[in-house]
């Protein structure tokens, strides 16, 4: 069974990595394929070219390879700062050519225009592990949590995975090692709940 793990951040050496790993290592462990990326390690071009927009557009080979790798992966798991209330740049450009019509969702049969899709992604689950500066209280009532509403609502849930999960660390800026240590373990088990030993 094949995951797909998917990490944006662009400093080596950050808790997002630390995260990453842990993920990697904890599905290894548990006997599963992984398909790692490290978006800005690899150095993926965010832009979605307007030819690339049509459902049947030809895709460049490394877009075809994630839309294959995605469309086939029975897990997904998603490691993102949170920056502005948003995903990075690159990884909203990863979603913008990836999660395209045909590969994570298509409308359905005589839909007008009201935009009702038909989630075609076969995953059993998503998993996003978030990390922000902002306390958790402050996230929920002042900004209303937008990663919750982007992730679960407008990607996955759209797209056909409805087993969601996501996790938010925070402060990451005035975290102890000790703190880290106890978030890592969490993400462990996490992975372990959703993607237990095959």
């Amino acid at each position: 069974m094949a995951i797909s793990v998917i990490l944006a951040h662009p400093q080596k050496g950050s808790f997002n990595h630390a995260i990453a790993k842990m993920v990697v290592q904890t599905l290894d462990h548990n006997g599963y394929e992984v398909i790692f990326h490290d978006l800005y390690q690899e150095k993926f071009a965010p832009l979605l070219p307007g030819e690339e927009i049509a459902a049947a557009a030809a895709l460049p080979p490394l877009i075809a390879q994630h839309c294959r790798e995605v469309s086939r992966a029975q897990g997904l798991v998603i490691i993102h700062p949170n920056w502005w209330g948003q995903p990075p740049a690159v990884l909203k450009g990863w979603i913008d050519r990836v999660f395209r019509p045909g590969v994570a969702y298509n409308f359905q049969e005589g839909d007008k225009g009201e935009g009702v899709p038909l989630g075609l992604l076969t995953a059993k689950a998503a998993l996003v592990f978030n990390t922000s500066n902002t306390p958790p209280d402050r996230e929920a009532a002042v900004f209303g949590d937008p990663l919750e509403t982007i992730w679960k609502n407008c990607i996955f849930g759209l797209c056909g995975v409805a087993n969601f999960h996501r996790r938010n660390f925070a402060v990451v800026v005035t975290s102890t090692q000790e703190e880290r240590k106890i978030w890592l373990q969490e993400v462990r088990d996490t992975v372990t709940q959703y993607f237990p030993k095959t």
